[in-house]
This record gives structure tokens, C-alpha cells and sequence, in this order.
């Protein structure tokens, strides 16, 4: 789905969230393996990036065109930072849930982006009349878990051994949800 652009402002930053557009693929590909290289949190490891800009195009045309998945990017100060998303569910019966996510380069993390983020796709969300979002937390990101504590998530579950890492460890993951009627 498309929306508006939103503009932010976070201590003296301008923090602009918009839906990423055809032209941004490269950058966001780029962007996706330091990501994935910078954190254990996320689910892949960088080397398993290998979009094509085609591929990433594509991805980035379905979501726009979508109207249970929104996707957006963020910059601040005219630098990309990260970006948020969630996806809707398709069954009948699960069309009241989306499912969100949050990717922030590390060294923006913890200065108001996510909240920002957060509040963006709450809102959204409940203009589409979406009832109920969810995200998946690795247990031991307990920087991520406070922000969606403290943004009304709550934990109802946790996945034991939900990622293996290359060196042969576990990470559980909390099932974590907010209600938004």
C-alpha cells in the first residue's frame, strides 16, 4: 500500500518515512546486507542476500501495490537509516492481524527512530481497521523488547530454538503482540 510521506522531527533531526520507490532498490540491497552483518537479531546472514535490483524491484512494486503490506524506509537528515513494515495475512480468518517488523542500522538505534517507526504503522494499521499486530523478538534483544514494551506489545510466547547461527548456537524468539482496538 501506498501512503503519504511522513515527516518527523527527533531532537533537532528531520526523520522522513515514505514508501520505498523503484529507484531506491540498489541502495536498499546495500543497506540489507550491512543490516543483517551488524546484528544477530535478524534472520539472515548477510551472504544470504542475493537479490537482484530486478528481484528487489519487484518486491518493492508488490508491496506498493498491496493492500494488506506496507513497506516503508526511512532517512534522517537525508540519510537512510532503516526501515519498517508489517504484512497482512491473507485467510479469512487472520485478516485482523498484520505482522510487523523493524530494521534500524545500528547507529541509529535508540535515538526515537523506532518509536516513530512504530507509531507509523500503528496508525496505519488502524486506518485500515486492523485489529491485532504482532512481531517476533530474539530473547535476548532486550533493547527491542523494552521499545515494543513500552510502545503497548506485550510477550505471549516464546520460540525456543527458533534461528541457529553458523556456529552452531540457538536463539530463542518471543512471540510479542498489541491490540489495536
Amino acid at each position: 500500500m501506498i501512503i503519504e510521506e511522513r515527516v518527523f522531527q527527533i531532537n533537532g533531526h528531520e526523520l522522513i518515512l515514505r514508501n520505498a520507490k523503484e529507484e531506491d532498490a540498489q541502495m536498499l540491497i546495500s543497506s540489507l546486507k550491512t543490516l543483517c552483518g551488524e546484528t544477530p537479531f535478524l534472520a539472515k546472514e548477510p551472504e544470504e542476500i542475493t537479490l537482484t535490483v530486478e528481484e528487489e524491484i519487484e518486491f518493492i512494486r508488490t508491496q506498493n501495490e498491496s493492500e494488506g503490506n506496507l513497506f516503508l524506509i526511512g532517512f534522517c537528515d537525508g540519510v537512510y537509516v532503516g526501515n519498517c513494515s508489517f504484512m497482512g495475512m491473507s485467510l479469512c480468518r487472520n485478516k485482523h492481524r498484520v505482522s510487523m517488523g523493524i530494521a534500524l542500522l545500528q547507529k541509529y538505534t535508540g535515538c526515537g527512530i523506532g518509536i516513530k517507526m512504530i507509531e507509523t504503522l500503528v496508525a496505519v494499521a488502524k486506518e485500515k481497521g486492523i485489529e491485532q499486530m504482532e512481531l517476533e523478538v530474539v530473547t535476548r534483544n532486550e533493547r527491542a523488547i523494552g521499545l515494543y514494551q513500552k510502545m503497548g506489545f506485550e510477550i505471549f510466547g516464546t520460540m525456543p530454538d527458533n534461528m541457529k547461527y553458523k556456529d552452531g548456537t540457538y536463539a530463542d524468539v518471543y512471540w510479542m503482540m498489541k491490540k489495536l482496538k
